[in-house]
């Protein structure tokens, strides 16, 4: 029992501490490794959960939790996962839920979709020329299809879709 209260804890902790992502396998290694496996095991967890569709974070405790204390130790390692953030966006949603006929919040709302469409095209863009993007001709008429087919109402799923089979035919 005292083993899945520690698995517990400690992804509370590594939940309330980190965003996920790369900084909370940096916590969740100090706190694992010697107490809860070994280095090699935590490599390998660390690597089957990023290989696996879904939430690398989520994979990765119930990966942890259940080397360390089996399937409950895979449910307490999960419970203490998703605990902070849902009670996070519980509270979250209930102040907005209050808030919600108060005039600035619109406002608000509508100071914030710009900022957002720019960090999007931002985020894109970086993609889109990072190093190793390979940006010529051929990227660029993907994108010029793309835009149009969703300006011509095309569902996303589908231009996404066509995008990737565009680019296997493109650039074999």
């Amino acid at each position: 029992m005292s083993r899945w209260i520690s698995l517990f804890w400690i992804f509370i902790k590594v939940n309330l501490l980190t965003t996920s992502g790369p900084a909370s396998v940096g916590l969740l290694y100090k706190e694992a490794v010697g107490t809860l496996m070994t280095e090699s095991e935590f490599v390998e967890a660390v690597g089957f959960s990023s290989v696996l569709p879904g939430s690398d974070a989520l994979q990765l405790a119930m990966f942890v939790g259940y080397a360390a204390g089996g399937v409950p130790g895979a449910f307490a390692a999960l419970l203490g996962s998703i605990l902070p953030p849902t009670v996070l966006m519980l509270i979250v949603a209930s102040v907005l839920q209050r808030l919600r006929g108060e005039a600035w919040i619109g406002g608000f709302v509508r100071g914030l979709t710009p900022a957002v469409a720019v960090l999007m095209v931002t985020v894109a863009w970086q993609t889109f020329t990072g190093e190793g993007a390979g940006v010529g001709m051929k990227s660029i008429a993907i994108a010029g299809l793309s835009l149009a087919a969703l300006l011509l109402n095309a569902p996303a799923p589908l231009v996404l879709l066509g995008a990737g089979l565009l680019g296997v035919i493109i650039f074999r």
